[in-house]
């Protein structure tokens, strides 16, 4: 009876035109809500999107190129690159972790799958396509040489003869330059940063820069000391590149994002924040800073970088002491197998370059083991394992130093060696040691200001953030310098009262 009512209630009277109500209400509020659904909500329905969504896909990018990728006065890695690359994964629906590592390093990490997109302008070539797989072009790109502002002898490339062009390594102007260097009778030196290229023109290192024309007018805008002296010349067009058959979920959702920003024009918002409309440079900011105002804005960045100075190399020391102290005992030891180790050990890593480390445990080691590798993982093991031999070597020298006859004095009242070693010789070493493993902490101190070649975030990287977007080379380097002079100070001043206490 109660479900007859029911179904009556549904079908008949006051119900139907309630039911009819119902439905027209669902209607107009589904007609009324779908326009007003964002564009990410609506590209994340689309077979490409679904295929990334949820994931995460490692970006590698150049350090210093702006205005593609730079830091702002905050600290955050910006640019046209970095805001695309964000926006696009805002609407497919994936995320992104981007690895600033400077150009040739970021296509190293891709080969050797520490990243799985390189992001960089990169200019799309034939060459380049053989080995990787690359988005729809995102700019179209195109070179332009500056010379100093006040450079009157260079108008054009014949003026160009017997003179020194400064290009960046892999780009797009290192292949247009050399292509004319025989023909103007100039020479071509490759560098890896285009701040690197501008400071050598200022210096008269070299007489002119063949650099991207975004590049170039945005450093131009920004007072970097160059003017330009030619036209643009057409170029190729920068993409995205990832593995050659990998990831091709990643561009059919970068290409589909990409599209939707291009129909919407938040694209064309996008670039011209950076360089204007038309591709022209921005208009030049209404005054440079003073040194005290670049150093507060520099200060967070910079502090940033010392904290990762000092903690990697206080746990590369660390590590490299309790290397150094047990292979030091193994080269003295009467067993020549654990003799050998030490020698071998000591003779390959004081026989090769930081560098190589570096680049051999962060890019090297994850190829061969198929798992990839923290920075400050492959950042502590270049450091602890380079140091580590020459503490081997200091505590060898410094157990050598002990009179010969404490050994033997110290047998002859019935002591084994090992007691013998332990409670005569090696406290006795230590006071010999110390000065030597001092020199040696600052030392790796210095070294670690290496390993921005790999990306790590020290020190130095950080001022190479600072300038690459400001252009104030000198000021910033002389900040550096100071830190690292009162910190290197302070550290020496530490360990020679520790030295002190241990002599009393």
């Amino acid at each position: 009876m109660i479900a007859k009512h029911v179904r009556q209630g549904w079908t008949s009277g006051p119900g139907r035109w309630a039911v009819g109500l119902l439905a027209l209400v669902l209607g107009l509020s589904a007609l009324i809500v779908a326009p007003l659904a964002t564009p990410a909500q609506a590209a994340q329905d689309s077979p490409a999107a679904q295929a990334v969504h949820g994931r995460t896909f490692r970006v590698a990018t150049d350090t210093t190129f702006a205005p593609f990728e730079f830091r702002d006065s905050s600290g955050k890695l910006v640019g046209i690159d970095m805001d695309l690359i964000r926006k696009i994964a805002d609407i497919e629906g994936f995320s992104v972790q981007i690895q600033s590592l400077g150009f040739n390093a970021a296509l190293q990490a891709l080969n050797s799958q520490q990243a799985d997109v390189v992001i960089a302008g990169m200019t799309i070539t034939d060459q380049r396509k053989q080995v990787y797989d690359f988005t729809d072009p995102y700019f179209d790109s195109g070179v332009q040489m500056a010379i100093a502002k006040d450079n009157d002898q260079i108008h054009s490339y014949k003026d160009l003869r017997g003179s020194v062009v400064a290009v960046k390594t892999g780009s797009e102007g290192e292949a247009f330059a050399k292509q004319r260097a025989a023909q103007y009778g100039f020479s071509v030196k490759a560098v890896d940063q285009s701040s690197t290229m501008y400071e050598m023109v200022k210096s008269g290192n070299a007489q002119a820069v063949i650099d991207d024309y975004p590049v170039l007018a945005y450093g131009i805008a920004q007072g970097n000391g160059l003017k330009t002296v030619t036209k643009k010349e057409p170029g190729a067009s920068y993409g995205a590149a990832v593995r050659k058959g990998e990831n091709k979920e990643f561009v059919a959702a970068f290409n589909e994002g990409l599209a939707r920003m291009k129909a919407d024009g938040s694209y064309k918002k996008l670039v011209d924040a950076y360089v204007g409309s038309g591709h022209s440079s921005k208009s030049a900011p209404a005054s440079r800073p003073g040194f005290f105002e670049l150093v507060r804005q520099a200060f967070p960045s910079l502090m940033l970088g010392l904290r990762n100075t000092l903690a990697i190399t206080a746990i590369s020391f660390v590590i490299a002491l309790a290397i150094g102290i047990i292979l030091g005992l193994w080269r003295i030891s009467p067993n020549r197998i654990l003799s050998w180790i030490a020698r071998i050990y000591v003779a390959i890593f004081r026989g090769t370059p930081v560098l190589v480390w570096a680049f051999f445990f962060y890019l090297g080691v994850p190829q061969l083991i198929g798992h990839r590798i923290s920075i400050w993982l492959a950042g502590a093991l270049t450091l602890s394992l380079n140091s580590g031999a020459y503490l081997v070597e200091i505590v060898r020298g410094a157990i050598d130093s002990v009179d010969v006859g404490q050994m033997e004095g110290a047998r002859s009242l019935g002591l084994t060696r090992r007691m013998a070693l332990r409670r005569v010789i090696l406290p006795q070493a230590v006071r010999f040691a110390t000065p030597s493993i001092i020199n040696q902490l600052v030392i790796m101190l210095k070294d670690s200001s290496l390993l921005l070649a790999i990306g790590f975030g020290e020190l130095l990287y950080q001022a190479q953030q600072i300038y690459a977007a400001n252009f104030r080379v000198t000021e910033t380097l002389f900040m550096v310098g100071v830190i690292y002079f009162v910190a290197i100070s302070a550290l020496t001043w530490m360990a020679n009262m520790l030295d002190r206490r241990l002599h009393r």
